[in-house]
């Protein structure tokens, strides 16, 4: 994955003809963007080197992955739910799916085993703003399908279910 920056300033039409080439002629995985304090807009695009059609999905600047075959099966089966949470909350906000999270992010969260907001904080593309929207969801449904590991630290007042 490479990430290229773009900064904008109002009215910068060079600019953003610039930008939307660079969108059309690669594999864009994300786009970030950050009003700026002096006016404009700051842009992180996140992309896959290689020739636009390789592997891409009709009409997506993505690589299509199938999930199942790069997964193990519990780390799929969480994916999945992940996959199925991700649906409902962006039915709820008329968003499209990936507008809250990309399939990538989600295969990160399950591989990774999210149980805290710092944990999610490391994912790539999962920033404050996500956090703040949709990290209680996520983790909820994450500590619900995710056994206590042995020597994992249990939030206060819960017990490991052992004798003190």
């Amino acid at each position: 994955m490479q990430i290229a920056l773009f900064e904008i300033s109002a009215g910068d039409t060079p600019g953003l003809e610039e930008l939307n080439r660079f969108l059309r002629g690669h594999r864009v995985l994300t786009v970030d963007r950050a009003a700026r304090e002096t006016g404009g807009w700051s842009f992180c695009v996140t992309y896959l080197l290689g020739p636009i059609g390789a592997g891409v999905a009709p009409g997506r600047g993505t690589e299509k992955i199938d999930y199942k075959t790069v997964l193990d099966a519990p780390t799929f089966a969480l994916f999945s739910k992940l996959r199925e949470l991700r649906k409902t909350l962006a039915d709820r906000e008329a968003l499209p799916a990936y507008a809250l999270f990309t399939n990538e992010q989600l295969a990160d969260i399950a591989k990774a085993r999210c149980r805290s907001v710092t944990d999610l904080g490391k994912i790539d593309g999962v920033g404050a703003g996500r956090m703040e929207k949709y990290g209680a969801a996520v983790l909820t449904l994450l500590r619900a399908e995710l056994p206590a590991e042995a020597g994992a630290a249990q939030p206060p007042g819960e017990s490991s279910g052992g004798r003190p």
